[in-house]
């Protein structure tokens, strides 16, 4: 700061009256909106698809954990049809039928949470995402629950290859709902600190929503493996 300037001091009642003057509001000569042009700012909403380093890294670990996991459930597909000597079945344990309810109530929480960001309610988004992350952090533990339950029915990595294959796709599934988590740790935090500016605003609605391309996309990919190891063997 200048020497001979005051710094102006913004608050939060500052920002909630510029939003509704940027969502709605008259603007000099009675146009509406920052840009006192289109009546509203260019935000997610006005141009939800801006192109940015965030969703094009996103977009291309899509197409990779998409290959990953494509190429897993094929050659499972591949061994399931030969039918093995080896190839031994098992009952999914209750965790894995729990896990599923898990991950699909957790989508429906995320959505729930980016709808209260995209709507500048700070409270409610972060109420929805912060229980986002504990419903992922659930599911892994669900995960851990369902290996130890096959370790002690003598259900071990070698040996069988159906439950080679079921370590191998929950193990990796695992490993990147645990990225999720990580990743929406930012959006939980971001939520949980003062927001003074609209930028910041614009950011931390940007980052949520390319957290939840990642996010359902992962509740989408298990409900394939479910389908796969409960019902194609």
């Amino acid at each position: 700061m200048n020497i001979g300037t005051v710094e102006p001091t913004v608050t939060e009642a500052d920002i909630q009256r510029r939003r509704k003057g940027i969502s709605g509001g008259s603007g000099p000569n009675g146009r509406s909106g920052r840009d006192g042009g289109n009546g509203g700012h260019d935000d997610l909403e006005t141009n939800p698809f801006v192109p940015g380093k965030a969703r094009v890294f996103t977009w291309f670990l899509l197409v990779v954990v998409m290959m990953t996991f494509g190429g897993l459930s094929a050659a499972y597909v591949v061994t399931a049809t030969n039918k093995a000597v080896e190839w031994h079945p098992f009952d999914l344990p209750i965790q894995v039928w729990i896990s599923t309810a898990i991950i699909l109530i957790s989508s429906f929480v995320y959505h729930r949470g980016k709808v209260a960001l995209d709507h500048f309610d700070q409270q409610q988004a972060k109420t929805w995402l912060t229980a986002t992350a504990v419903l992922g952090a659930t599911f892994i533990s669900s995960q851990l629950l369902a290996w130890l339950e096959l370790t002690s029915r003598g259900l071990y990595f070698a040996g069988n290859p159906y439950a080679g294959f079921f370590y191998i796709l929950t193990a990796v599934h695992a490993l990147h709902v645990l990225g999720g988590v990580i990743a929406l740790g930012a959006v939980v935090i971001g939520t949980w600190n003062a927001i003074y500016s609209d930028e910041r605003w614009e950011r931390l609605q940007s980052l949520g929503q390319v957290v939840g391309w990642y996010w359902h996309f992962m509740g989408g990919v298990w409900l394939v493996l479910f389908i796969l190891l409960g019902f194609w063997k």
